[in-house]
């Protein structure tokens, strides 16, 4: 599932109402940055305080000189490679469809120059037909059961195994129920109140300050400005708390409708048997997005490489990058089958990374994904991951998220999977975002992902937040390294990102759970936040011969 839907504040936060900075200088060490504050708690920088320009671009600033946790892109372009352009990089988002007519990302597409487009033919044969800028697994599929609701009902898995999951449909349906309820509830709320005081200050737009200019004379206005002003504790307007709750209601509708109903069945279009390896006649050449919603590709491929400094949009991590669109991920869980056949895909068609931002709590077929990984290890492809957002512990059992790089906690099946979780823009005890999974042995090291500006479908431009966001964050570290320095083999990339990153050593709250925190080195293999100037820099000592690994 591409779980990029992050319920946000609004419930938790309205439920009882309606129911009742500078930085010291760094130390430095062969011109990587070491932690630059030795209690961050000391500096914090809430969201709030930034700049339009600073929000929308804030995982490429630098903790020293703006004090937030960027990655220093900027500076890594500025002092590093601001004249040196590498050698061109593909990477393969593996993902939903990407719009490929997008603006800011039609320039940096991967092209199958060895394919002639629309004539139905396999020219290359490499077993694709007419894959021009990738392929497309899901046919015209897009809305999907999670997978242990199809393993209900296809019968699949052990008798134990058959009963978790229907313990956990139980329990998401419920919750899915009680979300819609309750969203549904607080636009109503939100809505009445908005229009009442609308009627009352005679104008459409309002901010904050126009609502403590109002005298409450009434029990209903009371209530109105109780509401409107936890909204705006939340989001910046009205309409953009109205659309959000939409989009709650949205998703939750969505989720009883098609990823938690036992009786849909949205693979039938596709044709294929999903659960067959060997079955390998489906889907196309075509790996757009097929409907407005399907974002997810689009914004991910953006973050890695959208088009820089051509006075539109936003700049990508990366520069010298092709995307190879893989469309794998559904509105729901992605098919282990689907996942595994695109990893191969990617590999084979000259990818050096791989960015899956996506993951589920059940893999029935977790071995078919395992053997593609050790497959794009043995090609010296690098496997960049989500963490994922239930804000869990991946070092618990419980608490499965696949695909993943070893079992059961044991040692590393390969040596090129980068696990990555999601940081805020604060500088602080908040620095990891509430909903961000964790874990010593699962998650490797933490990039910003929360509110992370870029494409969307349409030649549009939107925030949005999770690991999903992240992980892209990464790969675009990793391409700019193995741009500049392209003998770098897969696993020493990611031994470079883990070692070069900024080593927090205060604690951060975990899981949004204020009883709950640990260090980063605790809750990370790295203990360590992604910085791309330290990577190139560490990069450059290792392909000289300088530093071994």
């Amino acid at each position: 599932m591409t779980n990029t839907y992050l319920k946000p504040l609004i419930i938790t936060s309205l439920v009882a109402l309606l129911t009742s900075c500078g930085s010291t200088s760094p130390a430095s060490s062969g011109g990587l940055i070491l932690t630059p504050v030795e209690n961050i708690d000391a500096t914090p920088l809430k969201i709030s305080n930034l700049t339009d320009d600073e929000k929308k671009n804030w995982g490429h600033l630098d903790l020293v000189a703006d004090t937030i946790p960027g990655m220093s892109v900027n500076k890594a372009y500025d002092e590093i490679i601001k004249n040196r352009k590498g050698t061109k990089t593909i990477v393969a988002v593996l993902d939903s469809g990407i719009d490929l007519n997008h603006e800011d990302l039609d320039g940096v597409l991967w092209t199958n120059t060895k394919e002639k487009a629309g004539n139905n033919i396999d020219d290359d044969g490499n077993g694709y037909i007419d894959d021009i800028h990738g392929y497309n697994f899901l046919g015209e599929s897009y809305n999907e059961q999670l997978e242990y609701v199809r393993m209900l009902r296809l019968n699949i898995g052990d008798a134990a195994t058959l009963s978790k999951a229907k313990a956990e449909l139980d329990k998401k349906y419920n919750e899915a129920l009680q979300g819609k309820q309750q969203y549904e509830q607080i636009y109503q709320a939100v809505k009445n109140a908005d229009a009442e005081v609308r009627t009352y200050l005679k104008k459409d737009v309002y901010t904050k300050e126009d609502l403590a200019g109002i005298e409450a004379n009434s029990e209903s206005m009371q209530r109105n400005l109780a509401i409107l002003n936890q909204m705006f504790s939340i989001k910046d307007s009205i309409p953009e708390v109205l659309k959000e709750l939409q989009n709650g209601i949205k998703h939750y509708t969505e989720q009883l409708n098609y990823n938690l109903n036992k009786d849909f069945d949205g693979r039938a279009v596709v044709g294929d048997d999903a659960y067959d390896i060997t079955d390998t006649d489906y889907g196309n050449g075509n790996p757009q997005n097929r409907v407005d919603d399907e974002s997810h590709g689009t914004h991910v491929a953006g973050i890695i490489a959208a088009e820089r400094n051509n006075g539109i949009g936003v700049n990508g991590v990366a520069n010298n990058v092709a995307i190879m669109s893989i469309r794998a991920v559904p509105n729901g869980d992605e098919y282990d089958k689907d996942i595994a056949r695109g990893i191969r895909y990617a590999v084979d068609n000259g990818a050096r990374i791989i960015n899956g931002s996506f993951g589920k709590s059940f893999s029935p077929k977790a071995e078919w994904v395992y053997e593609a990984i050790k497959y794009a290890a043995k090609n010296n492809v690098l496997f960049v991951h989500a963490a994922g957002n239930d804000g869990a512990n991946l070092d618990d059992p419980n608490n499965g998220n696949y695909p993943n790089d070893q079992i059961n906690n044991g040692p590393e099946i390969a040596d090129n999977v980068l696990t990555v979780g999601a940081l805020n823009p604060k500088y602080g005890s908040e620095l990891v975002a509430s909903y961000s999974n964790y874990g010593d042995i699962n998650v490797d090291v933490f990039a910003p992902g929360t509110d992370i500006y870029s494409t969307y479908p349409n030649n549009s431009y939107e925030f949005s937040p999770g690991t999903s966001m992240a992980a892209p964050a990464v790969a675009g570290i990793a391409a700019l390294v193995m741009s500049q320095y392209p003998s770098l083999t897969a696993a020493q990339v990611k031994q470079i990102i883990l070692e070069s990153g900024l080593p927090i050593k205060s604690k951060v709250i975990l899981g949004g759970d204020n009883s709950k925190n640990a260090s980063l080195k605790e809750i990370s293999t790295s203990g360590k936040i992604a910085n791309a100037y330290n990577a190139l820099v560490m990069a450059g000592q290792v392909a000289s011969g300088k530093l071994k690994l």
